[in-house]
């Protein structure tokens, strides 16, 4: 009778994991896209990581805070021009309005991983967690890649000089 019973048990608990699963979907509506932390040379002991965040709740939401193992301070950053001069700003928040998209890219915002615990390689890996004004997380694994900024030399220019504070 056991032996009769499996194949009912077997689908009862593929039915609870694919439930769970679900839940943990819908309880998680931020969605991270193209994410990728600079390359930067060895001697750097700062660099960024950019990426698309898209929000497929109903609800609005932001990245409050951020944290990286390989690195000893991470902050949530945006330009701005101060005076016709590019600085960067640490920001509280980043928003991601319902339904919408909230891209960190160069110039833009981004996310600063600052005292880097080892130079990190191009094809590299880094963690990096996001966390949300839910006290939800995000916990991402980043590929370290060249990033090539086009025109007019817009660089975010964080190869390990930090100003603007």
């Amino acid at each position: 009778m056991v032996h009769a019973a499996l194949p009912f048990l077997r689908a009862g608990l593929a039915g609870l994991a694919l439930a769970l699963a679900s839940q943990s979907a819908l309880a998680q509506p931020l969605a991270v896209e193209n994410a990728q932390v600079r390359a930067v040379p060895p001697v750097s002991t700062t660099t960024v990581a950019f990426m698309v965040l898209h929000n497929h709740g109903e609800g609005d939401l932001a990245v409050v805070d951020v944290h990286s193992p390989a690195a000893g301070m991470t902050e949530l950053h945006n330009h701005v021009d101060v005076d016709g001069v590019m600085q960067m700003r640490r920001v509280d928040a980043i928003s991601v309005p319902a339904g919408a998209s909230a891209e960190l890219a160069p110039g833009g915002l981004h996310l600063m991983l600052i005292d880097l615990v080892a130079p990190l390689h191009e094809g590299d890996e880094v963690e990096i967690t996001l966390v949300l004004d839910s006290d939800e997380t995000l916990t991402l694994s980043v590929p370290v890649r060249r990033i090539e900024v086009m025109g007019g030399g817009r660089d975010s220019g964080h190869g390990g000089h930090h100003q603007g504070h």
